[in-house]
């Protein structure tokens, strides 16, 4: 009588490619992880903290972000209710550089080293560009930290002028799986957006690219866009959860169960073991307070801290007591995750 071998448990593979070998896991092997049942969610959480720990130490990044152009965005990203094309509460509105600096200020004075300045738009116009420009100079002058952008898809040129500037770091999520993306975005593609990381990789900025889960897509497709991230070697990944925003087409979708989401974050961690993963938006509504513990104790190593752009956030010092609690130090100005 002949035996079948054995095969490996997915968790056995995972500390040994992974935490042991540093090389993250494939589409194949991430939708593995997402396939485990809940009973096994501890151990898998377990061991992503480990991976965390081996590769990235235990530093936190904070970082705080604000919107200098709010709504009226011509795009249809179905879950943002920044979008002009829904009808939704969010009325366009302008940040003055003043008001930018503050906003620095007070970033800074949570300990938080990276601040992001976005605008809701499908990229640039040469009076935004403008206003960044004057608004990453007033920043750089008075306030000790490195500012990131989030101004949609560049050009060569802008993405150029932005290195040019200083922006140290700069925000372009794929949103999801590329193959959902057609029913997320209609108004531009993919394609587009890759190629935007593509210019800003090669300009020398650093590149923070992630999504937001839950919506809608399959467990096939979270693995999918895990891969997807991991061929963009992005230096950061914020995890986003859907809020469902009212008027937008996605308000009526279910929060993700947390035990999914928990799941996501240790699978992401096990496929991009080397990348700064940050909590974003959503994580309040799907995870709440002990969820966001056992987060950051499953592969998580950086958080937004405060309001995001259309929804409240935790308190900065909320989040800040808690790595206060887990012994988890931030991250200083000038030092590498």
């Amino acid at each position: 009588m002949t035996y079948a071998p054995t095969r490996t448990d997915i968790l056995d593979l995972a500390r040994d490619q992974v935490l042991r070998r540093g090389v993250g896991f494939d589409r194949d092997r991430t939708l593995e992880v997402l396939r485990l049942p809940d009973e096994r969610l501890e151990e898998l959480l377990g061991v992503a903290h480990e991976v965390r720990m081996a590769w990235c130490g235990p530093e936190v990044e904070v970082e705080g972000i604000v919107s200098l152009k709010t709504g009226g965005c011509p795009e249809d990203c179905h879950f943002c209710s920044q979008s002009g094309l829904f009808a939704s509460p969010v009325r366009a509105a302008r940040l003055d550089i003043p008001s930018l600096v503050e906003a620095a200020k007070q970033t800074a004075k949570t300990g938080a080293t990276e601040f992001c300045i976005v605008a809701a738009v499908r990229g640039p116009d040469e009076r935004l560009m403008a206003q960044v420009a004057a608004g990453v100079a007033a920043i750089r002058d008075e306030v000790d930290i490195q500012v990131a952008c989030s101004l949609g898809m560049l050009t060569q040129e802008q993405v150029d002028q932005l290195a040019a500037m200083g922006v140290h770091r700069y925000n372009h999520n794929l949103e999801t799986a590329r193959s959902h993306f057609p029913n997320v975005v209609t108004t531009h593609t993919w394609e587009e957006r890759f190629e935007t990381l593509r210019m800003v990789r090669e300009a020398g900025m650093e590149v923070c690219c992630g999504g937001i889960l839950g919506m809608g897509e399959t467990l096939e497709q979270r693995a999918e866009f895990a891969a997807d991230l991991a061929s963009v070697e992005p230096d950061e990944v914020p995890l986003n959860f859907l809020d469902p925003r009212p008027g937008t087409p996605f308000a009526e979708l279910e929060v993700l169960p947390v035990t999914d989401a928990l799941k996501a974050i240790a699978a992401f961690r096990l496929a991009l073991p080397r990348t700064i993963l940050r909590f974003a938006g959503g994580r309040e509504i799907t995870l709440g307070d002990l969820g966001a513990r056992k987060g950051i104790l499953g592969g998580i190593n950086a958080v937004i801290v405060g309001n995001y752009l259309t929804t409240l956030g935790r308190r900065a010092e909320t989040d800040l007591d808690l790595l206060v609690d887990l012994r988890m130090p931030i991250k200083a100005l000038g030092e590498s995750i």
